[in-house]
């Protein structure tokens, strides 16, 4: 897959932009950038999406910047001369996507039936955007027309919401959706950043899904861990669990019976897809201890909070 488009999927949701003016341009992507989602499809459905595409790019270079809605080669030319990197089209043009193609140009055509995703395929591509996504059956189509094809994946759009959208990310072959929910028209032109910053940040945090799942206390020995496992049950009742190198005091109390990472111990947050939440970490500045991934299953941070190491771990 290429490379742009597997950041795209470290995001998980694309925001589909339509600026009708240049001059909210910058003001749109440093909203976009605080709120912790530095990419964004701007739809060449007005004049001012060009010159919308070049100052976002030319300002914020750490912007994954793409044009959507293109429909023809001399727009595929624009929308890349101005800083793109990378194109959605509504539907498959096989002249579109062949010139994309050809100058590996990432393109994600619409596809809504099996016979556009055989073009697709035939075309080259193992990425197509599922539109319109709710009206055409939503996740359930998505998986019963996937079924035949397993090297392709689908970025849907149209209809997506905070409300739907982990469900669609749910399922293994979507990649990433695209949505607007966070950059309504109407607050683009009231110039209400602030609030996209707020949505932006409240998206990631849904597609995220942070959630403290344990703490863990370290110990030196086993029976010390059952001491204090055995406490928690007698004041509040939590059952005791012993495994094989700590014991669980309900699930949210884990007691190491060696000392492990962090003075004190660690805490376990999870979240819906821990690839997506460590690119999303360190975008923000935090590093993960490559020593420590556990691929689709947990991974430390570097940095202890507290006296307590962090780790991330996989929603079940």
């Amino acid at each position: 897959m290429n490379e742009v488009l597997k950041q795209i999927g470290a995001y998980g949701v694309v925001p589909v932009v339509k600026i009708d003016n240049v001059e909210d341009a910058l003001p749109l992507g440093k909203a976009l950038i605080d709120g912790g989602l530095p990419v964004a499809e701007v739809t060449f459905r007005t004049d001012a999406a060009e010159e919308a595409i070049r100052a976002m790019a030319k300002a914020y270079p750490e912007m994954l910047i793409g044009a959507g809605t293109v429909l023809t080669t001399e727009q595929v030319d624009k929308a890349v001369a101005a800083g793109a990197k990378f194109i959605v089209s509504p539907g498959l043009n096989p002249k579109v996507v062949s010139y994309c193609v050809s100058k590996n140009i990432p393109i994600t055509p619409g596809c809504s039936n099996p016979s556009d995703i055989e073009a697709a395929i035939e075309l080259g591509l193992d990425v197509v955007k599922f539109f319109p996504a709710e009206a055409c059956g939503g996740l359930a189509a998505i998986k019963a027309m996937s079924a035949p094809y397993g090297g392709i994946k689908f970025m849907p759009t149209g209809g997506i919401s905070e409300k739907n959208i982990n469900d669609y990310l749910s399922f293994g072959k979507i990649l990433a959706c695209g949505g607007s929910w966070m950059v309504k028209d109407a607050l683009i032109k009231e110039g209400k950043f602030d609030e996209i910053t707020a949505l932006t940040r409240q998206a990631v945090q849904t597609v995220l899904g942070f959630e403290l799942a344990h703490i863990g206390i370290n110990t030196d020995s086993e029976a010390n861990a059952l001491a204090i496992a055995n406490l928690f049950c007698s004041a509040f009742g939590f059952p005791v669990k012993n495994g094989n190198s700590s014991v669980f005091a309900g699930t949210g109390v884990e007691v190491n019976k060696a000392i492990g990472r962090g003075a004190n111990g660690h805490i376990a947050i999870k979240t819906n897809n821990i690839d997506r939440a460590m690119a999303y970490l360190e975008r923000i500045g935090f590093a993960i201890d490559p020593d420590s991934v556990k691929p689709g299953v947990a991974a430390y941070l570097k940095q202890d909070f507290g006296g307590f190491a962090v780790h991330l771990l996989q929603a079940k």
